[in-house]
């Protein structure tokens, strides 16, 4: 199936690792150019030269922290500078948090929202005057399950993903007429580095079954009984981002294995 993502140029946040880097190389795959963005400047190096030489694509690998406005900058520079702007926005880039509301400081909230729903606002403000003048274009966000379904002990994490979720319905709605289509991806369990990571820390001193974690996790909250793995999410991507899903306009899509208690 050809998708019509050829030469198209998609800007990705939080592109070195995990979710990210699986949707960097799912529309690398499918003939897309990508600008891909992360902290991790040598990791991203290798992976974005990694990903121009399997594919026959062009890359750009931009070292910033979207979660400030400098880092928001030097991505939209890169994108306008490099390639004359972008047809797909993915912004990806975000962390789990753990804390309680009476203890947070306000410190917390402030980097969450920045990193969660100001870049997305910034990276919007940046890029889609660009794919207007290109004729049109695909913004994507990727929020969690957890912007509807809360987890007791990441308040902030929750918060700012639904924050995150709205405003990506009020994008869509400003920006269609310009023939820019924005949804929002809202994941259920998928394994991470940062689930792994979690997984070993919490089972360090009980004989480090990490692996053992993570199946009684899925087993508890997905209906699929397991993990998925962030290539399945990144089809998902590929697919909003494709000619094969134009009237799919200001949705939240749930990829969670059933984890979604609600209708």
């Amino acid at each position: 199936m050809d998708l019509g993502l050829t030469d198209k140029v998609a800007v990705i946040t939080g592109a070195s690792i995990g979710i990210g880097l699986a949707v960097a190389e799912g529309l690398a795959a499918e003939g897309a150019h990508v600008v891909m963005a992360a902290r991790q400047g040598e990791r991203l190096g290798i992976e974005a030269d990694r990903i121009a030489d399997a594919y026959g694509v062009k890359t750009s690998a931009v070292a910033c922290d979207v979660a400030t406005a400098d880092g928001c900058d030097a991505l939209i520079a890169a994108a306008r500078e490099g390639f004359g702007g972008a047809d797909i926005l993915i912004n990806n880039a975000g962390t789990g948090s753990n804390e309680t509301i009476m203890e947070a400081a306000d410190d917390k909230w402030r980097y969450y929202w920045d990193l969660h729903v100001m870049a997305a606002v910034r990276l919007a403000r940046g890029l889609v005057p660009t794919m207007k003048a290109r004729g049109g274009g695909v913004v994507l966000h990727n929020a969690s399950i957890c912007a509807v379904q809360p987890l007791w002990y990441e308040p902030i994490y929750n918060t700012t993903k639904a924050a995150l979720m709205m405003f990506s319905k009020t994008l869509a709605t400003e920006v269609i007429d310009d023939n820019i289509r924005v949804n929002c991806i809202n994941p259920g369990l998928i394994q991470t580095p940062d689930w792994v990571k979690t997984a070993k820390e919490l089972t360090a001193d009980s004989g480090g079954d990490w692996e053992g974690h993570l199946k009684g996790v899925a087993e508890e909250y997905a209906a699929i009984k397991r993990f998925g793995t962030a290539e399945e999410l990144a089809n998902f991507f590929v697919f909003l981002c494709s000619d094969k899903a134009t009237y799919s306009v200001g949705s939240a899509y749930f990829v969670d294995g059933g984890m979604l208690k609600t209708v």
